[in-house]
């Protein structure tokens, strides 16, 4: 199963903000990486440039390689609606991310790893696809046997309640995927527009 696994604060800092979490170490160095970073000054990028680093954001970020991200964009192509928006929201929709935001992982590459190893479930049915989309109205939950292990609760943090198009019951440790979120919901400072002007040339 392919995914990025290099150094994450290397990513932070080439974009210049925390993308993957950890702004503590992107705190202590802002420079680009490298060993003449700190010498380096941030040149102006081009248009293409722009684009390009947009779009290796929106997949650092999700987690997503680059022939994954290309079938969401053409299927968010496709779909009625505004192409960069519903984007984001089939990106918002993956399984992998929406047990990040339930609160059940503390991170995404930690979601990845749940769903990966059969602890998650989609409508009572367990489902080891990260990249699995889901659809308003279905039920994301952990497994009988997950649900004793301690070592797998106790990282449960619970839903943001920012998050308005999710819902999570602590109690059934089941939450639900309401509906497919509103652009301005999305917290994530990505500028999609130009993710479809690179793809649109």
């Amino acid at each position: 199963m392919a995914r990025y696994t290099g150094p994450k604060t290397k990513i932070s800092r080439i974009f210049g903000e925390p993308i993957l979490g950890n702004g503590k170490y992107l705190g202590k160095n802002s420079n680009p990486p490298g060993q003449h970073g700190a010498q380096r000054k941030r040149k102006q990028l081009g248009e293409y440039a722009l684009q390009l680093r947009e779009k290796q954001k929106a997949k650092y970020t999700y987690g997503v390689l680059e022939k994954q991200f290309r079938n969401l964009f053409e299927e968010a192509n496709r779909r009625k609606g505004v192409t960069g928006e519903v984007l984001i929201k089939l990106l918002e929709a993956r399984l992998d991310n929406t047990v990040f935001r339930m609160g059940i992982a503390p991170s995404r590459p930690a979601a990845r790893q749940l769903v990966a190893h059969k602890h998650v479930t989609v409508n009572g049915a367990v489902v080891n696809v990260p990249s699995y989309q889901l659809k308003p109205g279905d039920v994301v939950g952990l497994k009988e046997k997950t649900t004793g292990n301690t070592s797998l609760t106790s990282a449960i943090r619970g839903k943001n309640p920012k998050f308005s198009w999710l819902d999570w019951n602590e109690k059934d440790m089941k939450g639900t995927f309401i509906a497919y979120p509103e652009r301005e919901s999305v917290p994530e400072n990505i500028k999609e527009q130009l993710i479809v002007e690179l793809y649109s040339k």
